[in-house]
Formats: structure tokens, sequence, C-alpha cells
């Protein structure tokens, strides 16, 4: 059986505040841009309830539908934006080959990898039931809607200890479960937690459900040491274990950490493959916002538009 082979100037890989940016650029700069969604089109802000913290929206929207705001200035500018997972690329010669649903072959003169990131759960069914109804996985996004409030976080690294500290300055208290008896954080972020007075740690503890029908009432913790139960009163429940970047695919050719973060050259989105540039959280392990996901979309395609011209010129 044949497979069909399509041929663009620019693929961009995922969606999201990154990707749609980067296609927005793309567009305009007339490098007929086709992206696939991926799996989880609109990215990590569709589960997302209320974005605050992104600028020219004073009152605040929700996070699908400014993801749906991205998606529709982009397909207004040019932007093919096609329903689709990316399932295996090679990147050993130009033009780049990706293959598409396992059957749909597509060769890029240019790739922009967008694929963000996921973030870890603790996979207890309260949690997904009460996901953005009290549970997040970015205090930085809501931390702000649990003010006065008390709070829970789970965690034990310095992402953790960072976002403790955070919650703390907005929160009446903090309590902080932690599976072990110690940290996993640098000393000077467990010396921060452990001298703000209104954050609780609950060392050797894992949470066992979290409680409420339709909104967070309250965590019941399981001691790791004897089995104990107990109940802790909160309204926002924060996981802080880390995140997974979606980056596998591209393992074989580009240089990551070794969380798999792209490695891209500092300030551009170059990665270590010529006509290869990625953005978002695919590559940032350290800021994971909306609007500096947004940001890095746009160097990117910046940077791709830049190179073709060089080729094209050469």
């Amino acid at each position: 059986m044949n497979q069909e082979i399509e041929k663009v100037e620019c693929l961009i890989i995922g969606s999201g505040p990154a990707g749609f940016t980067a296609a927005i650029y793309a567009a305009r700069a007339d490098m007929k841009p086709v992206m696939y969604e991926g799996l989880q089109p609109g990215g990590q802000l569709t589960i997302t309830t209320d974005v605050e913290n992104y600028p020219g929206y004073p009152d605040g929207i929700e996070g699908p539908m400014m993801m749906d705001h991205f998606k529709k200035q982009a397909v207004r500018l040019g932007a093919d934006i096609r329903f689709g997972i990316v399932t295996s690329v090679d990147f050993s010669q130009r033009p780049f080959t990706c293959v598409v649903d396992e059957k749909k072959t597509i060769v890029a003169e240019s790739i922009i990898i967008a694929t963000g990131a996921s973030a870890k759960w603790l996979g207890i069914p309260s949690e997904q039931k009460l996901n953005g109804s009290g549970v997040s996985a970015c205090a930085v996004c809501d931390g702000f809607f649990y003010r006065g409030q008390d709070v829970a976080i789970v965690g034990a690294g310095d992402t953790a200890c960072e976002e403790a500290s955070y919650l703390a300055k907005l929160c009446n208290k903090v309590h902080m479960i932690v599976r072990r008896d110690t940290f996993r954080a640098s000393k000077a972020m467990q010396h921060r937690v452990e001298n703000t007075p209104n954050i609780e740690i609950h060392f050797n503890s894992e949470t066992d459900e979290i409680l409420g029908d339709t909104v967070v009432e309250g965590a019941r913790l399981k001691s790791t040491l004897d089995g104990s139960l107990k109940t802790i009163s909160v309204t926002g429940f924060f996981v802080a274990i880390g995140h997974t970047p979606n980056t596998s695919i591209f393992k074989p050719w580009i240089h990551m950490d070794e969380q798999g973060y792209i490695m891209t050259k500092p300030g551009s989105s170059y990665t270590n493959i010529e006509g290869v540039f990625a953005c978002g959280d695919a590559q940032d392990k350290i800021y994971r916002q909306a609007v500096t996901a947004a940001g890095s979309g746009c160097m990117a395609a910046l940077d791709a538009e830049r190179w073709l011209s060089s080729q094209h010129s050469a």
C-alpha cells in the first residue's frame, strides 16, 4: 500500500501557547506552517479553569477559551492546524521525515517542536475528579484563587519548596506533604520552608484521598510508618512532584538533559540539529508559564524563518 506523503515548509509539532504563537508568526512570514495538535490540543491550559496572569485579559479568562483564541488567530493568518499525533520522526537528513498517526508521512524543510510537558500526578481517583475544582499542578498559576485560605501541597524537591513558599505569601496556612522523613530539595530551599511560620510539614506522609464531592474540602493523609490516618481541612490541593516533557520520540536525534527537556542554544530556539527548533515547556523546566511559552514560540518561528531564508539564499 502506498503511504501518503506531503511536503511542507514548516511543520509545528504540538499546540498550546508556544505552538500557536509559532504558528501565528510563521503564517505571517508566509512559511505556510502546518501544525499537528497532538494528544492534548491546546496543551496544559485546556485543563486550567481561570487564567489571571496572562497580559491582555484584565478580567481573566478560562484556559480552554484562551487556547481557542490563540488557535483562531493562527488559522485566520493562514496556519493549517490539524488534529493528529506525530508518532515518529527521522532527523538524520534534510528535509526531515515525520509520520502522523502511524500512517501519513510529512516531509518538512523545518521543524518546530512545541510538544510541551505533562504534570506528574499521584494517580488517585479523587485527584482527577477534582482537577480544576481545587486540585492543581501549578501554584504560580492558581495560588491567587486561594488567598487567605488553607491549602496543601505534595512534593519534596526544589519546585515543591518554591511553590510552598509562594503559597505561604498568599494563603493562611500551607500543609506540605512529604513522603519520606527528609526533603530532596537543596539545603537553602529546605531552610526557607522550615523557617516559614505558616508552612506545616507532614513528613512520612502520603495522600490517601482528596476529600470533597464537587470542590476540595480536605485531604486524608496516611503515615508511611504505621499506616495511621489523619485529616486536614484545605480548600486547595497542589501537586508538585514534577513534570515529564513530551519529547520521547525525539530522543534518538535531539540533545536533552537527564529529565528529557530539549537543550537549546542559549538565547535561541536552535537545537543541535540545524532546521529543528524547540519552544515552550518541552525545553523550559524553569518558568513553565503560558506567557514565557508564547514568547519562546515567537522565537522559534523567527529563528526558523531566518534559517530557511539562509538556506534558500545559499
